[in-house]
């Protein structure tokens, strides 16, 4: 991105300087089409300039001391206003699509002859406090135009000089920056372009690397906890094989069936655990519905109540909306969803769960309010991910694959309805389940 960008400077930069050249060489050239001098423009005024001239260096010739006054005398000259009245006028009439502010600078006056040493009155680099005809107030933003050198003898012969003076044009654009910009677009825009193509595929290698980190990430953690919560049935199948071969065990029927029972809930769970991999597992999209008509308060008293069996330390409070309402669900897989909220809650810590319904907007909705450990901000996003369970750092306190909240959330899904979290860290969690009524 750094070569990139300053390859596109360097052309952008290049393309510029070359644009303002060829700008100013367009403009010397239309100049030079009107005017070699400013003779052409209006003859009597150059006479009059040419006068004034001989004059001064005359004068200079009789006393010297004339030389500090000569300065002041050609820059208040009388036909200034006049000559740049009519070269305005003449700009405005040859290259009417430019607005142009211009200064004729006074540079040098030089008296010289063939015996002796040439006489400076007046040399100086040039300045707009040396203007002699023109608008322009500054020489900041102007360019140099040409040069105008003039000789003139003296006319009486009395004397043998020559005089030589230089004078400088220099003229300024309006808006002369906007018209470089603007030829310039296509290259702006290749350029722009250029450096927003690479910038979006900056940004997407590295969604995609985040990405590729984060499923890499959730995948070692699945790994791991699938590792885990398979090596308890395993190793507990493991030993009671071996006391089933025991002889002992085989001629003790209460231990043999205590053995064969505990075998069975291993291999429950086990299934279980594999069950829970596949079906939880499944998009929203590839999930089956069973729809049925049911009454939603006396569905939810009836997990409520099993729910209090299995976790008898845990209190439950409901609110109920005061109207009955009859939805059309699947009633397996919502009590699924339901309960996998609620266990959720007693494995983060909570002591207390309200259980909330209502009717807004078309929806009916169900609200699970806990009083556990809560959930980071920044974590919120992420709960309703495949394999993605809360943890700090790389310690997981509560266990589970990581698939109870994902299923929940691709069983709202089906339903056509909404899963909401809101949270604070030590302060508990509420889940809002939202599905529409009709």
């Amino acid at each position: 991105m750094i070569a990139l960008s300053a390859m596109q400077y360097y052309l952008v930069k290049t393309t510029y300087d070359y644009k303002v050249d060829q700008f100013r060489s367009e403009v010397k050239d239309k100049i030079a089409k009107i005017t070699n001098d400013y003779s052409d423009i209006d003859s009597t005024i150059f006479n009059k300039k040419d006068l004034l001239y001989k004059q001064l260096a005359a004068s200079y010739i009789k006393d010297k001391r004339v030389r500090f006054h000569i300065k002041n005398v050609l820059l208040q000259n009388e036909f200034k206003d006049e000559l740049t009245r009519k070269l305005k006028l003449e700009f405005q009439k040859e290259i009417p699509d430019l607005k142009i502010d211009f200064a004729i600078v006074l540079n040098k006056f030089v008296l010289y002859d063939n015996t002796k040493a040439a006489d400076t009155i007046f040399a100086e680099q040039a300045e707009i406090d040396n203007k002699l005809y023109g608008d322009l107030a500054s020489l900041d933003n102007a360019f140099l135009v040409r040069n105008y050198v003039g000789t003139t003898s003296d006319a009486n012969a009395n004397e043998n000089y020559k005089l030589l003076t230089e004078d400088t044009l220099y003229v300024s654009v309006a808006d002369w920056e906007s018209i470089i910009w603007k030829r310039m677009s296509l290259i702006l825009i290749f350029a722009l372009f250029s450096i927003l193509t690479l910038i979006t595929l900056f940004v997407v290698a590295i969604k995609a690397l985040i990405k590729q980190k984060k499923v890499s990430d959730v995948k070692t953690d699945f790994i791991n906890n699938i590792t885990h919560e398979l090596k308890t049935p395993l190793t507990t199948l493991a030993v009671s094989t071996k006391i089933l071969e025991r002889k002992e065990t085989k001629e003790n029927e209460a231990v043999y069936n205590t053995i064969l029972s505990t075998i069975s809930r291993q291999n429950n769970r086990l299934q279980h655990l594999i069950d829970q991999v596949m079906t939880n597992s499944l998009g929203h999209n590839e999930i089956e519905l069973q729809k049925e008509a049911i009454s939603v308060h006396a569905f939810l008293k009836t997990i409520l109540d099993d729910f209090r069996i299995a976790y008898p330390g845990v209190e439950i409070a409901t609110d109920f909306y005061e109207k009955e309402t009859n939805l059309v669900l699947d009633k397996f897989h919502l009590t699924t969803a339901i309960i996998n909220v609620l266990e959720n809650a007693v494995k983060y810590g909570c002591q207390n769960i309200t259980v909330k319904t209502s009717l807004q907007n078309g929806n009916f909705q169900v609200g699970i309010q806990d009083d556990g450990i809560g959930i980071a901000k920044n974590k919120q996003p992420l709960l309703f991910d495949k394999f993605y369970r809360v943890g700090e750092g790389n310690l997981h306190n509560a266990k589970g694959l990581g698939l109870g909240l994902y299923y929940v959330d691709q069983i709202i899904k089906a339903h056509k309805g909404s899963i909401k979290v809101a949270s604070e860290l030590g302060k508990g969690t509420q889940f809002t389940l939202s599905i529409p009524s009709i």
